[in-house]
């Protein structure tokens, strides 16, 4: 991506971001964070690709953590939720297999799926590291269908994190792939007017053979 309105674009969409994950704002999962890694392997360039939502991931994270610890008395971090990072990364690796002049329609169903994969992987990894002394979940199949399905505790069941999940995933997607798409759209029709302009020019400034007789 280039262009001045890209950049502004660009902050606006981590700027939305981090909006969303401000404590209470939104439902439990109902996080523009899958739109993100995923829109960001579509439409970023080069190396901002992987770091600029990466870094964005990282301080928002820590930023959490610090609030909950020092507000809420409550420790949200647990050291397993480092496997996020890994997956994100695979998010962006996937969504970089999509064309960016894709339609909507597809881009949000390939960022539907990659949260699919997201939330198979994180509840199963929370079903597997949690502590065997005194676990959570039963180490069988019918632990890992619970931790998929209902979750333990005074936490809402999974599958409201999962529809939060998918729902969240499709509808910021769609957004951010729109303003992305209407931005190009304004950047090639800027283009194309400059170029007409410089061929009128040069049109004005040939002077006809006839004239010259």
């Amino acid at each position: 991506m280039n262009g001045k309105r890209n950049v502004w674009l660009i902050a606006l969409l981590l700027i939305v971001f981090a909006i969303t994950r401000w404590p209470g704002l939104m439902p439990p999962n109902f996080s523009a964070v899958y739109a993100l890694v995923f829109c960001a392997g579509v439409f970023f360039r080069g190396g901002s690709a992987w770091w600029l939502p990466l870094v964005v991931l990282g301080v928002t994270d820590l930023a959490l953590n610090c609030y909950y610890t020092f507000y809420k008395h409550f420790d949200a971090f647990q050291w397993y939720q480092l496997v996020n990072y890994p997956i994100y990364a695979g998010l962006i690796w996937f969504g970089r297999r999509f064309d960016p002049k894709r339609s909507i329609a597809l881009l949000i169903g390939g960022s539907i799926i990659g949260a699919l994969l997201f939330y198979v992987i994180t509840n199963t990894a929370a079903w597997l590291f949690n502590p065997f002394g005194n676990p959570e979940y039963t180490k069988n199949i019918a632990g890992w269908i619970i931790a998929l399905t209902k979750g333990t505790g005074s936490w809402p069941q999974t599958w409201e994190f999962f529809r939060n999940t998918l729902l969240s995933s499709g509808l910021f997607t769609a957004l951010f792939a729109a303003a992305f798409k209407y931005s190009e759209h304004l950047e090639s029709a800027a283009e194309k007017k400059a170029v007409e302009a410089t061929d009128g020019d040069e049109a004005d400034d040939t002077e006809p053979e006839e004239s010259k007789a």
